[in-house]
This record gives structure tokens, C-alpha cells and sequence, in this order.
């Protein structure tokens, strides 16, 4: 059961078969070819005589089909509700009941970014009981080559589409500082590395001095990136290990919203 439920919810009386026979679909969903019964039962922890009438009635509704070798898979039913919910889903308000929690969990700063028309942008700020004063506000873009947030997108998103952009950033960070390169393409393709192998984006006193950041991504139902979800906060009370108090609920606030998109 995920850590981020969205609410404990009052305990209420339904119908246990249901629940017991959605056990059914559950595994159906998570295996990508169709399933004897035998084997599906087996994963569901039910034995075959239980589970057959209830694919039975999932078969008469359309919940499920079966191949000629009488192989179980997911329907049209499940295909057609699946698609209605994944268009009515809105990513930034699937993640905010995870974010706020994801906030006071850690006692740092979260923000949610988005690919907008000028890179990496801010659209959701959470703060922590003590706010970390860093001139960061909704609408703000983040460079892809200095922060989490911006190595997240240049790692996950089509090489074609932050190519541009990485070079662009590169050459205004150099203009500013009097010719001066503070970071090169070789830096940032390191960066990008490293992200891929730890599945997040981490930068340590940059571009701040001192605060420290976590950047991992949410995944829709295709696969492509949507959002990436940033932990921030000073050095002193931020835990910057691969695998530290911040990085682990972190991953796994991402994981359950991607998972809340239909990634698999």
C-alpha cells in the first residue's frame, strides 16, 4: 500500500465479493500477456474454483476477454473507462494533496515544474513550516544546466526538444559572468548521467549556495515525463544522500503519482 494515500478515509460497509474479485483485475493489469486462469488465481492468492465465476461475470460485462487458448486479458469495458479517466486527469492537481504531504513529511520545500514555451517552469510551490527564503515563485523557469529541477527535464525529455535550450542557458550563464564559463556541456552531460542511473536529479550548493535540491519525475500513462517534483532546502537540515530521509519519500511521492497518471 503506498505511504501517500490521499486520506485515511471513515470505514465504510461495501460489497466484500467486489472488492475480492477486483484482486483479479489488479493482476490482470499488471501483467502485459493475457493469463490462464490457473496462474492468474495463483496472484490473485485465490484458488481456480473461487476465481472462475467471478471472470465469468467479467467476461459477460466486458471487463475482461479471452484468447483462443481461453487465456484471460483486460476488455473493452477496461479499456473504455481507463481512457475516460486518463482524460479527465490534470497532473498538477493529482500531485497536490502528494505534495503537501511530501512537504511536511521532509519539513522542506516542494515545487512542481512543468515543460513550459521557455524551459522548466514553476507552477506549485509548497512551503515547509519554516519557508526557505530563495527568490523562487509560481512562473518561475529554472535552468537546465545549474539545478535539479532543470537536469530532471534535460535527462527525461526528447533529446531534440532541451538540446537548444541547454546550449541557450550554457551561453547566458557565460554572458553574465563576463565571458567566464561557470558550466559546460560536458558538466551537464555528466549531470544527465547521473540522473539516469539514480533516477533522480541532485545538485548540492548550486545554483544557491548552501541549499540543496532533489528533483524526481512523473510519468503519464505514455511514458513521457510531465512533471518533475523538486525538494529543496539549506544544507544544514537537508539530507542530500542517494538514498536519505528526503530522496526516499521523494521517489516514492513521484511513484505513486505517475502511478495515479496510468504509468506503468
Amino acid at each position: 500500500m503506498s505511504k501517500f494515500p490521499l486520506m485515511q478515509e471513515k470505514s465504510r460497509r461495501g460489497i466484500q465479493s467486489f472488492e475480492i474479485g477486483t484482486q483479479l483485475l489488479v493482476e490482470l493489469a499488471r501483467h502485459v500477456a493475457p493469463m490462464a486462469l490457473k496462474d492468474l488465481s495463483k496472484a490473485a492468492g485465490m484458488t481456480t474454483s473461487k476465481a472462475h465465476p467471478y471472470m465469468v461475470s467479467f467476461l459477460k460485462v466486458g471487463f475482461v476477454t479471452q484468447d483462443a487458448s481461453g487465456s484471460y486479458e483486460l476488455g473493452p469495458l477496461a479499456l473504455q473507462l481507463g481512457l475516460v479517466r486518463l482524460q479527465r486527469l490534470d497532473a498538477v492537481k493529482e500531485a497536490s494533496p502528494f505534495i503537501e504531504r511530501l512537504a511536511a513529511e521532509t519539513e522542506q520545500s516542494v515545487a512542481v515544474a512543468v515543460w513550459g514555451n521557455l524551459g522548466p517552469t514553476i507552477v506549485r510551490l509548497e512551503e515547509p513550516i519554516q519557508p526557505l527564503h530563495v527568490n523562487l515563485r509560481t512562473g518561475t523557469v529554472m535552468s537546465l544546466a545549474n539545478t535539479a529541477t532543470g537536469r530532471l527535464f534535460a535527462t527525461f525529455m526528447p533529446p531534440k526538444v532541451v538540446e537548444k535550450f541547454i546550449h541557450e542557458d550554457i551561453d547566458r550563464r557565460s554572458e553574465r559572468s563576463g565571458g567566464v564559463v561557470t558550466v559546460t556541456a560536458a558538466q551537464v552531460e555528466n549531470a544527465i548521467t547521473e540522473t539516469r542511473h539514480h533516477g533522480l536529479s541532485r545538485t548540492i550548493g548550486q545554483p544557491i549556495p548552501g541549499i540543496n535540491a532533489f528533483c524526481a519525475p512523473v510519468f503519464d500513462a505514455t511514458g513521457h515525463l510531465v512533471l518533475g517534483i523538486t525538494a529543496m532546502g539549506p544544507d544544514a537540515t537537508f539530507d542530500s544522500s542517494w538514498d536519505g530521509k528526503i530522496a526516499r519519500p521523494l521517489r516514492e511521492c513521484a511513484l505513486e503519482i505517475s502511478r495515479r497518471l496510468g504509468h506503468v
